[in-house]
């Protein structure tokens, strides 16, 4: 199989070369700050490791939604202009222009590579109502490694559907930290360290590599969670930490 090469530039946001094109998942390019919300204020604590420009042109965003800003900041919406192809929910098509909605299961091709949105869930069961709709992307192409991109996804019972759906997956990007800004108690809105862990045995084949942790201050579990964690459950040799941007060859 060819190599995939990755630079993680912080927060959700990660930079893939796979197939001969450029991937970027949920842009978040803002300085440390705090963004207002609806009953609660995010904190953005650590800013971007890589700028647009120095990432280079991107031909494809993997935006699981946009009605947060740590999946969607300001300079991210800036970016979306140069995009030629972003990819997203229903919902982030009918509230950002340019963008493409797609629903559970279907497809979209960019060159060589097919793009499948697959399910995601932003909190506990029933969560839609205050989380709103996110999603996940699979990346096939011939010759190529599996890839999984978790987004905002809260759910085991999701992750299991897709291991089901599309076997062999190869490379798992999980949106991590568990998040939980009090919206649902205890309930975390992306995985924590134990469902990190779950997760990758739901995905046996899988190297698992962790993003979306330690940068905002509604992050419950740090990368450290996650890696002790997998640790314990034997599954170290499995997860790939990515240096912050540092180009790496996965």
């Amino acid at each position: 199989m060819t190599s995939i090469t990755a630079t993680y530039v912080g927060g959700p946001t990660l930079h893939l070369t796979y197939a001969a094109r450029s991937f970027l998942t949920d842009p978040t390019f803002d300085p440390p700050g705090e963004y207002p919300g609806t009953g609660t204020t995010l904190r953005k604590l650590v800013g971007p490791a890589v700028s647009p420009a120095e990432l280079g042109p991107v031909d494809v965003v993997l935006l699981s939604h946009d009605q947060h800003a740590d999946n969607l900041d300001h300079a991210g919406r800036t970016l979306l202009a140069s995009v030629a192809s972003v990819l997203s929910t229903p919902d982030a098509a009918a509230r950002v222009p340019g963008v493409q909605g797609l629903v559970p299961w279907e497809q979209a091709t960019v060159g060589a590579v097919t793009v499948t949105a697959v399910p995601a869930r932003h909190g506990p069961e029933g969560a839609e109502p205050l989380s709103g709709v996110v999603t996940g992307f699979v990346l096939q192409a011939e010759g190529w490694p599996t890839v999984y991109v978790s987004g905002d996804n809260a759910s085991l019972d999701v992750v299991d559907e897709i291991a089901r759906r599309v076997p062999g997956i190869d490379l798992a990007v999980l949106f991590v930290g568990g998040a939980n800004v009090g919206r649902f108690g205890a309930e975390p809105l992306t995985l924590d360290a134990a469902r990190a862990s779950a997760a990758a045995d739901l995905l046996p084949g899988a190297r698992i590599v962790p993003v979306h942790h330690t940068d905002w201050a509604h992050f419950v579990d740090p990368l450290t969670a996650v890696e002790e964690r997998f640790a314990a459950n034997g599954h170290r040799d499995r997860l790939v930490v990515l240096e912050r941007g540092r180009r790496t060859d996965l």
